[in-house]
Parts: C-alpha cells; sequence; structure tokens
C-alpha cells in the first residue's frame, strides 16, 4: 500500500525565511520543526517554524515531484501561493501542537 504526503511551506515571524518540505506525516514534522528536533538544521537556525501552507497528495511520490517543482520556482511564486491560499499568512498549524 502506497502512503500519501505532504509538501508544506514554514516562516519565521518576520515572514523573512521560506522553507519548502515534504513529509508523509505533517504533524509530527511540523512538531519536529517547533521542537528544534535537529539543532543544526536551516529551520533550527532561522527559526522557521509556523506553517503558512501545505498541500496534500494520495502518494508521497507526488508530494515529492510538487515539492521539486516549488523549489524550483522563485521565491515570488512561492509568496503568491501562500497569499492566494493563506492571505493574512496565519498560522495553519493545529493547536495541540504549541
Amino acid at each position: 500500500m502506497l502512503k500519501g504526503g505532504f509538501i508544506y511551506i514554514l516562516t519565521n515571524h518576520q515572514h523573512m525565511v521560506l522553507y519548502t518540505g515534504v513529509t508523509s506525516n505533517l504533524v509530527n514534522r511540523i512538531h519536529q520543526h517547533k521542537t528544534h528536533a535537529f539543532k543544526n538544521s536551516f529551520t533550527s537556525k532561522y527559526n522557521t517554524n509556523i506553517l503558512v501552507y501545505f498541500e496534500m497528495f494520495d502518494q508521497i511520490e507526488q508530494a515529492i515531484l510538487r515539492e521539486k517543482q516549488l523549489k524550483a520556482g522563485s521565491r515570488q511564486k512561492k509568496i503568491d501561493l501562500i497569499n492566494k491560499f493563506n492571505p493574512e499568512w496565519k498560522e495553519l498549524t493545529p493547536p495541540q501542537l504549541f
């Protein structure tokens, strides 16, 4: 059985940094970002842990392809995507993770 996946975009409080990632478990992965589980990671270094965008896929392979597409695009394309679906850049992480 194939496992689903997610792509997501995180930012920091100043919205200066964007991070695009892929995972099969969005809740767990966001928890890892918020708790700085990987101390030397990009997201820990820049305190990039506010979920502002995500997409869900039936298969992880689809999510990986979408992540590559987003990473190949410009920063402005990511900003436009966030503005379209989350114009106020609200935190999308479920409250139980805080």
